[in-house]
């Protein structure tokens, strides 16, 4: 895998949602007209510049991947793997990310911002600076175009230091987690009278520092693979818990939660009956993730 930080212009003029055959702008109610600001909006140069054949190889991409996304745990020929010249680096980066949780606590670190967790690495020793490589490593991942891996959804926050404002979130009690107020706040607590006690929140908002930790933790025990890593999760920067889905489950369900058997539970029953409910990744999504029936779409 070659990265190239040049494609960073790129990637900001929208081009990542260009690839994905997806011409138009991202309406978002009201409450998250501030978010805005963090999702790649089309311009009329780059709607231009779109052609028939980019459009066809697109969804001939979408189709072929539709068969790795049904077996999303497994390795394929095509897959792409991190280069093993930078695998030193990458356990060494995962290693003070890891810290850094440690050092803040679980729930702080689903709100933290990259500047933050430097300066967090500067000041305790036990984390470490981290060095220009680790911060070259962590710039390629975020700034690399993911739709060469097969990941063709849109890149949601921009910006590698985008930062959450904690004043614009609510922690919910018992789950270590925040919602953004507005719009997500409302239909959680709607989804929780009307599905009844046993339905928990399992995953807020997520900084861009959370979504690149939980992808380079599954990159790990992926042994590189970063095709694989992205039928799992969405990379760095193209999750929309960033600026307002989050994830439920079944009280006592641990990590079933995260697996298709939460489809199977009267929770889940329950809720995809509500009309105002809808899922991020359902089975026949063409982004190139693994069915989230827990994900509950906002924006």
């Amino acid at each position: 895998m070659n990265f190239d930080i040049k494609r960073r212009t790129i990637l900001k003029a929208g081009a990542a949602t260009l690839a994905a055959g997806s011409v138009g702008l991202l309406l978002l109610p009201t409450d998250n007209e501030e978010k805005l600001n963090n999702v790649n909006l089309i311009n009329s140069e780059a709607i231009s510049a779109v052609t028939p054949s980019v459009i066809l190889e697109h969804e001939v991409a979408v189709k072929d991947n539709l068969q790795e996304v049904k077996n999303f745990n497994q390795t394929f020929t095509k897959d792409i793997f991190l280069e093993k010249n930078k695998y030193v680096v990458f356990h060494s980066t995962l290693n003070k990310i890891s810290k850094v949780k440690k050092v803040i606590g679980f729930a702080n670190f689903n709100l933290i911002s990259f500047d933050d967790m430097l300066n967090y690495a500067r000041r305790y020793p036990q984390i470490g600076r981290f060095t220009k490589n680790e911060l070259a490593l962590i710039d390629e991942i975020f700034f690399y175009d993911a739709n060469k891996y097969g990941f063709h959804g849109d890149k949601v926050i921009k910006n590698l230091t985008s930062k959450i404002n904690k004043k614009e979130t609510v922690k919910i009690s018992g789950s270590g987690h925040y919602l953004f107020q507005g719009d997500a706040l409302a239909k959680f607590n709607q989804l929780e009278k009307d599905v009844g006690p046993n339905l928990v929140l399992t995953s807020g908002v997520r900084s861009v520092v959370k979504q690149l930790q939980l992808f380079l933790v599954k990159l790990e025990s992926s042994k590189g693979n970063l095709s694989l890593t992205s039928r799992s999760l969405a990379p760095p920067g193209h999750s929309y818990h960033g600026i307002g889905d989050f994830d439920v489950g079944k009280k006592g369900y641990g990590m079933l939660n995260f697996t298709s058997e939460f489809s199977n539970t009267t929770e889940y029953k329950k809720l995809i009956e509500l009309k105002y409910v809808d899922i991020r990744y359902t089975k026949d999504n063409n982004v190139g993730v693994r069915y989230e029936p827990w994900h509950i779409k906002v924006v």
